[in-house]
């Protein structure tokens, strides 16, 4: 029996009504109403805490999200992710990448999966890692050296979108565990400022290129992969690896097929980070050891996940929250606020995960739908955004649901703690702690210049330390939060038809350029007058006058 559309759902219209009355309520009155709130509205594990109390919910709002998941039938999504259904409808692939951080099969069992190709390719996810544990630690030994026997001391991954967001989130996270000496560089963006930048003071006979493409097709990345390749010239084979599932188009570009690392149709580019697509680099800059600790800590958040019930599983707390805030509360934006340096780059992967997975029109069936999908997700870490945008969070006339995430050890500890005076994480925690008050709460004031009107929603997250295993544990957050949403909507939160579009009209473009390279002809037919004029502007190399 068909499952009714997201916004028919009877609990739907139950939460709908409902929301009506906690619109009119201050997070103030809530808190003073209910001495318990924080206890209620929080969840404890061994490694993360959650405070939620700040949302602008009730156990009621939540009891009534419990059941519009219910209705939706999350528990049997969930479980055709992890047994390998083909929930990805539209390319007819199955969605496994917890099976990536799961290479003994103990929460995606391949024997559950019943398409025998899928079942056989998950199996393989163990070699590919034993493949680059042997490769890294050949890398870092010095076993395996580039031309004239230098060591391997710089490595560049070459690619865009999923290929570079998570990974690079991974590294700066990471930065103190690298191996000495050891230096990791992405190039992502086709702006040739890109590759000059992050190669101009490596010695290329010390760096190893890592091209990373499914296809081998990306446009940007093949670019970028010419370019290095021009850029290193000699020893090919000692001096370039591929992530790719292409391995003609790997060996037709020059490298070893011994020397490309694949990964499977089942996992999406922005769910890649913890395939080889991350952890190859990741394994050359930080050790092996501390890769698989990475896979580890999202194998934990995917266990977690699979199997905690709704009111203690965080990344589906997370998402009902954030459907509460889009569909029921009308608030359209969420900042994600890491107060720590290191997880600076999270918010960047999350725009990719948010934005490409769950930006769609269509519901699985291709019908419109005729309510609110997706996010706007930005952030900067704190303390840097505090003097950015929080003014218009904090009175802006538009309401931004806020994550604060929070470490309580440093990374970097400096400074003392003594009588009068705090350390640099402490000085840095004040902010996390005050933020999220002084957003709920609020302050009153007869200057309405200086009125802080409150109410504002936020989240905070608490964990003990970054390191690798809870980097990969706030990985997987970001994966099954986003994933949780598409299920309770109804939408397709695997594919990404959206960005093909330009790609075909750039490929035009591309062919117009190659046109006037080869006989100095600007080739218009077929433009419109805007980009007519743009494209001879450029390709003239002046402003239109």
């Amino acid at each position: 029996m068909p499952v009714a559309r997201f916004n028919q759902a009877s609990s739907f219209h139950q939460i709908k009504a409902y929301s009506q009355t906690l619109k009119g309520k201050h997070l103030s009155e809530m808190f003073a109403g209910d001495p318990k709130r924080g206890q209620a509205l929080s969840v404890r594990t061994p490694h993360l805490f959650l405070d939620y109390s700040r949302q602008r919910v009730d156990l009621k709002t939540m009891q009534m999200l419990e059941k519009l998941a219910d209705e939706r039938k999350l528990g049997s999504r969930i479980k055709a992710m992890t047994t390998g259904q083909k929930i990805n409808e539209t390319e007819d692939r199955a969605v496994l990448h917890l099976a990536l951080r799961d290479p003994e099969g103990k929460l995606v069992i391949p024997a559950q999966i019943e398409d025998a190709v899928v079942r056989a390719e998950a199996g393989e996810v163990k070699e590919v890692l034993s493949h680059i544990e042997s490769f890294s630690k050949e890398i870092i030994s010095g076993k395996r050296t580039g031309k004239n026997g230098k060591p391997i001391k710089n490595i560049v991954a070459v690619g865009i979108g999923g290929s570079y967001l998570g990974p690079e989130y991974l590294a700066n996270s990471l930065r103190p565990f690298a191996q000495d000496g050891m230096n990791l560089r992405f190039v992502a963006n086709v702006d040739g400022a890109d590759f000059v930048e992050k190669t101009q003071d490596l010695d290329l006979e010390e760096t190893l290129v890592i091209i990373v493409s499914k296809t081998f097709t990306t446009a940007e990345t093949m670019k970028n992969a010419t370019t290095a390749k021009e850029w290193i010239k000699t020893a090919i084979d000692r001096h370039f690896v591929a992530v790719s599932t292409a391995a003609e188009k790997v060996d037709a570009f020059g490298i070893n097929t011994e020397n490309m690392f694949g990964f499977w149709n089942w996992v999406g580019g922005r769910y890649s980070a913890s395939s080889a697509v991350g952890i190859l680099p990741l394994a050359l800059y930080l050790g092996f050891d501390n890769a698989k600790k990475i896979l580890d800590g999202a194998h934990w958040m995917d266990k977690h996940f699979v199997e905690s019930p709704f009111m203690s599983n965080i990344p589906i707390l997370s998402a009902m929250l954030d459907i509460w805030n889009i569909n029921f509360m009308g608030f359209k934006t969420r900042a994600l606020l890491p107060y720590s340096q290191g997880v600076g780059r999270l918010p960047a992967h999350t725009q990719q995960v948010e934005m490409e997975s769950n930006g769609k029109r269509v519901l699985m069936d291709g019908t419109p739908v005729d309510f609110d999908t997706g996010e706007v997700v930005f952030g900067e870490p704190g303390t840097n955004g505090q003097h950015s945008f929080y003014q218009l969070i904090h009175q802006g006339t538009q309401i931004i649901p806020c994550d604060f995430i929070g470490f309580i050890n440093p990374q970097y500890p400096l400074g003392k703690a003594t009588a009068k005076e705090v350390t640099h994480h402490q000085e840095l925690m004040t902010n996390f702690l005050a933020q999220a008050d002084a957003l709920a709460f609020g302050k009153k004031s007869d200057n309405p210049h200086k009125h802080f009107p409150g109410n504002r929603p936020s989240s905070s997250l608490l964990l003990k330390q970054l390191d690798p295993f809870t980097a990969g544990l706030l990985l997987a957050w970001t994966e099954h939060r986003a994933a949780v949403k598409g299920f309770i909507w109804g939408i397709n939160s695997f594919d990404q038809y959206g960005v093909e579009l330009g790609k075909i009209l750039g490929a035009d473009h591309r062919g117009r350029m190659l046109q006037f390279n080869d006989t100095g002809v600007i080739n218009v037919d077929g433009l419109n007058p805007s980009t007519a004029a743009l494209l001879t502007a450029f390709l003239k190399g002046g402003l239109p006058k």
